[in-house]
């Protein structure tokens, strides 16, 4: 066998060599969109949506994004919808939490779009309040949204609180439930919200003037930081 023949061979298994090391090397991670979880009313599920920013970059409160009612009795009720193209616009604290909630939640959301068969739903963190002593009654299922010209209410409801079921508040007690409602709510358009025919203190157009302007400043700072 002659020296050129040698090389040649040389060659071919140095060659078949890469080729095998190339097959086996790890496949990169998947780069992560930020797609929206599936299921959630009017997101696209991708990042062409106008509305959709990266989180991280939000400095507004809770407080800042949700409907407040104040029926008889001294119930104080607030509502937040946990719409990720509005809840990324909460400071970096705020949205963890309630990401960490969500999907704390994950096996009884799966489980209530199962049985009402959503294509979509809208879900809403809902945390009744008493003021005043002895017991006050609350109802969930009467708690309504308005919107499009539309009643809606809660298809399914999830409770976070312990006793939540009893429907009753001692003095300065909290329950919070999440309840689902039909995805066709359509959060850019105004959304009120009534429980016992009381309808909500807070102005949505107000709310989603705060909610513009905040995207607009998350977007200037999240291509400040790139």
């Amino acid at each position: 066998m002659n020296l050129r023949t040698l090389r040649s061979m040389g060659a071919l298994a140095l060659l078949t060599i890469l080729v095998a090391c190339a097959s086996a090397a790890p496949i990169p991670a998947q780069v992560t969109t930020g797609a929206p979880p599936a299921g959630q009313a009017g997101v696209s599920g991708d990042t062409l949506d106008p509305n959709w920013v990266p989180a991280g970059f939000g400095t507004l409160r809770q407080d800042d994004i949700a409907l407040k009612s104040s029926p008889a009795n001294g119930l104080q009720i607030r509502a937040i919808p946990l719409d990720e193209r509005i809840i990324r616009l909460l400071s970096p604290d705020s949205y963890r939490a309630l990401s960490e909630l969500q999907a704390s939640k994950r096996t009884a959301l799966l489980a209530v779009k199962e049985r009402n068969r959503l294509p979509a739903y809208s879900i809403w963190y809902v945390s009744f309040f008493a003021l005043e002593q002895g017991e006050t009654r609350f109802s969930p299922q009467e708690f309504i949204i308005g919107n499009g010209g539309r009643d809606y209410r809660p298809l399914d409801i999830v409770p976070l609180t312990p006793g939540f079921g009893e429907y009753r508040l001692k003095q300065r007690e909290v329950q919070s439930a999440l309840l689902i409602f039909d995805g066709q709510i359509d959060l850019n358009q105004p959304v009120t919200a009534q429980l016992e025919s009381v309808p909500s203190v807070t102005d949505w157009n107000t709310v989603l003037q705060r909610v513009e302007r905040e995207r607009a400043l998350v977007r200037s700072r999240a291509a400040a930081k790139r």
